[in-house]
């Protein structure tokens, strides 16, 4: 025990020396292919995520925007020099579902031949009644403000109802006329 002994080295023998040398290499390679399968998975549920997203997207437009319950407004001018168009205030029965503000180049858009889309929105099938509140400044230099209404039937189906502004000479007085488009 305390004496003058040789100390013994430890010795493997050969044969599972290579095994542990294997062991290590495989152990090794088997973590880079696991990190790249890692990797090739995390992509995987990427894409499986944006695939649901993508389907939870659309089933929630049809349910929340049916494309049958739609209504859409659109505005133009008949006499394109008749009136310059100021605002439009747009109800539909009886609650505020828009208003806008013209600028310079909107209102050379309209005079050139433009339609606005005022509104789009849904609305459930049956009788209802569009408010719309025209400012302008008719070729007279007058300004005027009208409102008109009109009663339309919602049928099933998309429903778009185009507004037509018109003004005639001498006392410039708009004019509104509604046409559905088909």
């Amino acid at each position: 025990m305390f004496g003058r002994q040789k100390t013994q080295k430890c010795r493997i023998a050969p044969g599972i020396r290579g095994l542990f040398i294997s062991g290590v290499i495989v152990a090794i390679f088997s973590a880079t292919s696991h990190a790249s399968s890692l990797e090739e998975q995390i992509e995987r549920l990427s894409a499986d995520i944006m695939r649901h997203s993508a389907r939870v997207n659309a089933v929630e437009q049809r349910l929340l925007h049916p494309v049958n319950t739609r209504v859409a407004v659109f505005l133009s001018l008949a006499n394109r020099q008749a009136l310059e168009l100021d605002s439009v205030e747009l109800f539909v029965d009886d609650q505020p579902v828009t208003a806008h503000l013209y600028g310079e180049n909107e209102r050379n858009s309209l005079a050139q031949g433009g339609v606005h889309q005022l509104f789009l929105g849904n609305l459930a099938d049956g009788q209802h009644s569009l408010k719309a509140v025209i400012n302008a400044r008719a070729s007279n230099n007058r300004f005027v403000r009208r409102e008109i209404t009109h009663q339309f039937r919602k049928e099933p189906g998309a429903l778009r109802l185009q507004m037509t502004l018109s003004a005639q000479a001498p006392d410039y007085e708009p004019d509104v006329s509604f046409v559905e488009w088909k």
